[in-house]
């Protein structure tokens, strides 16, 4: 437990790390379904006091709930494609049914899918932390080029320019500073990138004096839910693949802050997932997860205590609540986010590469099953619409280079060092395991 002013600055710090993310999905399901301002602007708010609560349950712990790390949570990527498909037919009750229902399902399934932590050996934890930092630096290329790659000043010089400042300054910061001051590096690199956007007329801060002071949200807001077999079923998947997601999530903060990550610790987990996203269904909101962008934070601020997540979580939630105070957060330009956000996602990678080189490479088949898993991961960063002649399933579970990973680091790990262990353990043949598949 820090001093409380250290605790409400490295929260902050967290929170701006991941607010353009976490408003995001409200954004593009709001656009493709639509939808008018005003209920934008209350599924914004929605998305962030669900987000709040969600991380205050991962890293406090409630009942049988939680892992109790230093886990920021928010509204997940990984459901947005058949969030859209069912909300064009049922709308957005549709959408919040069958966000319930995958709720309910993943909360049950947890015990059982946190069983599979024992196929997660360094090998795989490794991979899949690397590619959890490698996937996310496209993110941060696109803020640093301005956000939308459609848009005419798109990575022209002054993005540029000001998201390698911003870069610069949460490099020299982190070298020249020590202790405090440089765990905040990258908050200041933020506040320093705004200041110097707002004489360039890149920042824009219009719409804070036209936010409210307060707005409360309430549950069922569009009406009670509707509960569609089909949307039920898609959500459902789409939620397993969130549920391999943050058990990457979960095994790499634990490797950074230096606390294994057990079968029961992995359950915790994902019911505070699960649970979230049932809550996120009843209170407007879409299917929450760990969120992969404050993973790099964690790494290069150094700062572990799950308290500092906690304030996280609390300012998170009052953003929802008080408008104006998220106007303000959202008046940060994307450049300036894209120059920090280098830092911060390359470092997830430096993560992943550090539990690599423990692992062993010699006399065994580890090479291949990192090659083949990051190849694999990295299709859809090279090629995004590389999957889209198969059926929508299958692009679910492949358009996310993450889970495609994690998932072929998995199946490889079977293949070449558990298949036929036991077996060969019983003839006391281990070192040709490999044979008896």
């Amino acid at each position: 437990m820090l001093p409380k002013g250290q605790l409400f600055t490295y929260g902050l710090q967290h929170v701006l790390a991941m607010y353009a993310g976490a408003v995001a999905v409200p954004l593009i399901i709001a656009n493709a379904l639509g939808l008018p301002p005003a209920q934008l602007i209350y599924l914004i708010q929605c998305d962030l006091v669900v987000g709040g609560i969600a991380t205050l349950i991962q890293s406090l712990g409630v009942l049988n709930m939680g892992i109790q790390s230093p886990i920021m949570q928010g509204v997940s990527f990984a459901a947005v494609a058949p969030m859209i498909l069912v909300g064009k037919v049922h709308g957005l009750p549709g959408i919040f049914g069958g966000t319930i229902a995958a709720g309910i399902i993943g909360y049950f399934l947890s015990p059982y899918f946190s069983k599979l932590i024992r196929f997660f050996p360094k090998v795989v934890t490794g991979t899949i932390i690397t590619l959890i930092g490698v996937s996310l630096l496209p993110v941060a290329v696109r803020w640093a080029g301005g956000g939308n790659p459609a848009a005419a000043d798109f990575a022209d010089f002054p993005n540029i320019a000001l998201a390698f400042t911003v870069l610069t300054i949460v490099i020299v910061l982190y070298r020249l500073l020590a202790g405090f001051w440089s765990n905040i590096a990258v908050l200041l690199g933020l506040v320093a990138g705004t200041l110097l956007a707002i004489p360039l007329d890149m920042a824009d801060f219009s719409q804070v004096a036209a936010a409210a002071w307060f707005s409360a949200v309430t549950p069922l807001a569009f009406g009670m839910p509707v509960f569609d077999i089909t949307s039920i079923i898609s959500m459902t998947l789409a939620f397993l693949v969130i549920m391999t997601e943050t058990t990457g999530d979960i095994i790499a903060v634990g490797e950074i802050v230096g606390k294994p990550v057990t079968s029961d610790d992995l359950a915790r987990g994902l019911r505070a997932d699960s649970f979230s996203t049932l809550l996120g269904g009843i209170m407007n909101t879409f299917p929450h997860s760990a969120f992969a962008q404050n993973v790099g934070l964690l790494a290069l601020s150094g700062i572990k205590s799950r308290y500092v997540v906690v304030a996280a979580g609390l300012i998170l939630a009052a953003l929802g609540l008080f408008p104006k105070a998220a106007a303000v957060v959202a008046a940060i330009p994307s450049p300036v986010l894209g120059g920090a956000g280098i830092a911060m996602f390359g470092m997830v990678a430096t993560s992943g590469i550090r539990a690599l080189a423990k692992v062993p490479f010699d006399g065994n088949h580890n090479a291949m099953i990192v090659a083949v898993s990051l190849g694999v991961g990295l299709i859809p960063l090279a090629s995004p619409g590389f999957y889209h002649k198969l059926p929508q399933f299958a692009q679910l579970i492949l358009h996310s280079g993450i889970t495609a990973g994690s998932v072929s680091a998995l199946v490889l790990n079977y293949f070449f060092n558990e298949c036929g262990r036991k077996a060969a353990d019983d003839a006391g043949l281990t070192e040709t395991a490999g044979h008896h598949c």
